[in-house]
């Protein structure tokens, strides 16, 4: 059977999804390779939901993530009866270089390269799997996707940071990511409700990485992330948008060093540097400990102080989408943050919310609040298959 491999590789994990391409786009196993390094531990699923393996592997053999697309691989091959015609990265960033999905080739996986300490927590991650292929199946296509090429159309005002125009030209801009979610998801909010399909809808990718993206006849517009994946909304463990002025405190007068620093911002930071307690919703929902509420409470602010800034942005607003882990399964913070949009006219259906439901404002809301489940594997095929051909 012919099929593409999606692959999303992080840090200690590789999660990958397998679509058979004989027909119309069809999900056949998704899983997971976690514990790289320590505890390895393969884990996959049929399209129905039935276990098909869940097996340890000594850390020798699983030690680093070539380690873990080898395994992956083999298992694929040997016991799902799956003829690879291709393999569909998520690779965060494209830099200035790349606005669409690109055919993988030693130059092309060299130029990413160059763009590994703008998004150092991603980048690394993204490229080992592709070069574990490519070393060991150098004629099996490869096709990376970016998070940053949704965003590529913005305006130069959107595009722009206030400092000469050098920087920009060799690529200091902002980008904007979490891109392969709002594409999909902004497609899905056109045929959930027609009339929203040219409408101006602010995407709110609300899970450990958090973002929002202004997007007005489904392209985008603008987005609350810029040059790195550092900015914008508090997430799990960064920071979100800091005066740069405080980055030149840290360095001049604590004397802390770039690593440091970088570690302090990606690492550190956001809702577990707030709360001190964990970089998890789920648990800071569950504590009454006051750090923990104020790392909650400061997050829907920020979610707030974005919405204005998107809203004006696109001139006034027709709907607010939540979308991937915290938007999707926490009925909580959707509430939180709905309150927050009253003075934009949302109202909140506190039954329709409680459910679930696609539709969670009420009948006499000035914008529609939809909760829309976010599909980047899906999307990542899409692009695979439409770059390689059928």
């Amino acid at each position: 059977m012919d099929a593409i491999l999606v692959v999303n590789a992080g840090s200690s994990s590789l999660k990958f999804e397998v679509f058979a391409i004989d027909g119309p786009l069809q999900r056949l196993v998704e899983g997971q390779m976690e514990g790289i390094g320590t505890t390895p531990k393969l884990r996959a699923s049929g399209s129905d939901g039935r276990k098909l393996l869940e097996q340890g592997y000594p850390a020798v053999e699983v030690a680093d993530l070539p380690g873990a697309t080898r395994v992956v691989g083999a298992w694929l091959r040997e016991t799902q009866g799956v003829s690879l015609a291709a393999v569909g990265h998520r690779v965060v960033h494209g830099g200035p270089d790349y606005d669409s999905p690109t055919r993988l080739d030693e130059t092309v996986i060299e130029r990413l390269e160059r763009f590994v300490p703008l998004a150092p927590l991603h980048q690394p991650n993204n490229l080992a799997p592709i070069r574990a292929f490519y070393q060991r199946w150098p004629n099996l296509p490869q096709v990376a996707c970016f998070d940053t090429s949704f965003h590529r159309a913005h305006s130069a005002v959107a595009d722009h940071y206030a400092i000469p125009q050098r920087f920009h030209e060799q690529g200091v801009r902002r980008y904007g990511f979490h891109g392969l979610s709002y594409e999909y998801v902004s497609g899905r909010v056109g045929e959930i409700a027609p009339d929203l399909a040219d409408g101006r809808v602010i995407i709110a990718h609300l899970g450990s990485g958090a973002s929002m993206c202004a997007i007005q006849d489904g392209r985008s517009i603008e987005s609350s992330m810029g040059f790195t994946a550092l900015d914008g909304l508090p997430m799990g463990t960064r920071c979100g948008q800091i005066d740069p002025g405080v980055l030149l405190y840290l360095i001049a007068q604590e004397g802390m060093t770039a690593e440091q620093v970088q570690n302090l911002l990606y690492r550190d930071s956001g809702l577990k540097g707030l709360s001190g307690i964990s970089n998890d919703v789920r648990d800071l929902l569950a504590s009454d400990d006051p750090r923990a509420v104020f790392a909650l409470e400061y997050f829907v602010y920020r979610i707030g102080l974005y919405a204005g800034t998107l809203a004006a942005a696109l001139g006034g607003l027709d709907a607010f989408v939540f979308t991937a882990g915290i938007g999707e399964n926490s009925a909580e913070m959707r509430a939180r943050i709905s309150a927050k949009l009253s003075w934009l006219g949302a109202k909140l259906d506190p039954a329709a919310n409680a459910a679930g439901e696609p539709l969670i404002s009420s009948p006499d809301s000035t914008i529609a609040l939809l909760v829309v489940p976010t599909d980047e594997e899906l999307m990542i095929a899409r692009h695979t298959l439409d770059l390689i051909g059928r």
